[in-house]
């Protein structure tokens, strides 16, 4: 990172400046022992006969020492202990080894300062002007890639996007020392962003803040949201995965397929299961994880609004409560396998359904499990803030400061209001509450 900031007038106004780069730069190596090269493995326990002076060669048709596989160690699964020799293994398994990256690069250059003074103070401003690259790259093992070992295949990758931006920001101030409005400042922002890969988009924001009196204040802020995918998220290479899925269409686990309504069975039919359903056998069921080259930026609206009182005949404390809701759309999430068959047999929800196929017999074959675009999610609440800061005494000073949040409502893509549940590394808290105290006396303290 460098920078350079400073100061510089025109007339008598004087403006900050802030202009600098950043740079930064991860890589990543990881080797892999203990795999197998099926094509190796597949070549040792094949067809295997003894050559001239009686060594175990492997070799492509039974019986014909002409066609003999050079430098393949024929390999013996049913021998007993020591049967597995070092040179058997050194044929057959093979060392990964898989590289990551990722790169940004950001410039910007920042101004403000005041511009002109007006009756109810000075309309002060901020503005800039940003660029920011960024890309990144996964390259498998060339084994792992081909998906010929017994590892879980993965597919390289390589992408990256850059966007400029420029940005301003008012605060103007509009009343004061008028009967009911000790103060009324009004700010104002903007910022235009264009990305190689998404297109132009501007968000903006505005907000309030009214002092009825010294003791009183209202504030109201409304603003746009918007965040582009991740590089990781648009561009990790995708791989295999084999997690615990119950198929709602097979017998096993549970009986899922009797516990179906007639239309939920009939779902399970039109994609190729049997009547009855079938044996699923394996819990584990292969599905294909990794990153998504057409997902879209998420969007988001915020409101809130909130009081603030400093009560005259208790110095030192104060109290605020706000009121805010956030609407996110086209919100990133990663539905999991279990969760896709779910809203594609249970739910009826095609759109879940183009995500997987079946095989013969009705067995999953494939199945995608990507981020997508497919999550919205509304939130309302309050947040609750007491600070006192109490008078001084011989012992030094103590201040309190009580923070609360209060969730309404966390209303899911499904409708579902979330607000009280608890999942593991997922939950939903309807309070959440911290107090801190802090002693100071001289120059010394403590929280």
């Amino acid at each position: 990172a460098f920078g350079v900031e400073g100061t510089f007038g025109i007339g008598d106004r004087e403006f900050t400046y802030d202009i600098g780069t950043t740079f930064a730069r991860n890589r990543q190596s990881d080797i892999t022992y203990g795999l197998f090269n099926l094509a190796a493995l597949r070549d040792a326990l094949g067809p295997s006969m003894l050559d001239g002076a009686g060594n175990p060669v492997c070799v492509r048709t039974p019986g014909n020492l002409a066609t003999q596989i050079p430098g393949c160690v024929p390999m013996n699964l049913l021998g007993g202990l020591g049967s597995m020799t070092p040179a058997m293994l050194r044929y057959s398994t093979f060392v990964a080894q898989d590289n990551l990256g990722y790169e940004m690069e950001h410039y910007f250059a920042h101004f403000s300062g005041d511009i002109a003074k007006l009756p109810a103070g000075m309309l002060s401003f901020a503005a800039g002007l940003e660029r920011r690259d960024e890309s990144g790259f996964d390259s498998p093992d060339a084994l792992i890639a081909s998906g010929n070992t017994t590892g879980n295949a993965r597919t390289p990758t390589l992408g990256g996007y850059n966007v400029s931006e420029a940005y301003l920001e008012l605060a103007i101030p509009v009343l004061k020392g008028l009967p009911g409005v000790h103060k009324l400042d009004l700010s104002l922002a903007t910022r235009t962003s264009d990305y190689s890969n998404f297109g132009n988009t501007t968000n903006s924001k505005a907000g309030v803040r009214w002092e009825v009196t010294p003791n009183v204040l209202v504030r109201g802020n409304w603003s746009q949201g918007f965040r582009a995918p991740s590089v990781l998220e648009l561009f990790q290479g995708q791989s295999d995965s084999f997690p615990v899925i119950a198929d709602p269409c097979s017998t096993t686990f549970g009986g899922g397929y009797a516990l179906l309504t007639p239309q939920q069975q009939a779902r399970c039919h039109a994609q190729g299961v049997p009547i009855g359903g079938y044996d699923q056998g394996n819990p584990q069921i292969r599905i294909t994880v990794g990153g998504n080259t057409t997902l879209k930026p998420e969007e988001a609206e915020t409101v809130t609004f909130g009081v603030v009182l400093s009560p005259p005949m208790l110095p030192g404390f104060d109290v605020s409560l706000d009121w805010w809701q956030i609407d996110l759309t086209e919100a990133i999430a990663t539905y999991t396998g279990g969760a896709i068959l779910h809203n594609c047999i249970r739910e009826g929800r095609p759109e879940f359904c183009a995500l997987f196929t079946r095989a013969p017999g009705g067995s999953i074959s494939s199945l995608l499990s990507v981020p997508a675009n497919v999550a919205t999610t509304k939130v309302e609440g309050y947040d609750l803030t007491l600070n006192y800061r109490l008078p001084r005494t011989r012992f030094g000073s103590f201040a309190v400061n009580w923070d609360t949040t209060y969730m309404k409502e966390y209303i899911d893509s499904e409708g579902l209001n979330r607000v009280g549940e608890y999942f593991d590394r997922d939950n939903y808290w309807r309070i959440r509450s911290n107090v801190a105290t802090r002693w100071e006396m001289g120059s010394h303290g403590a929280t």
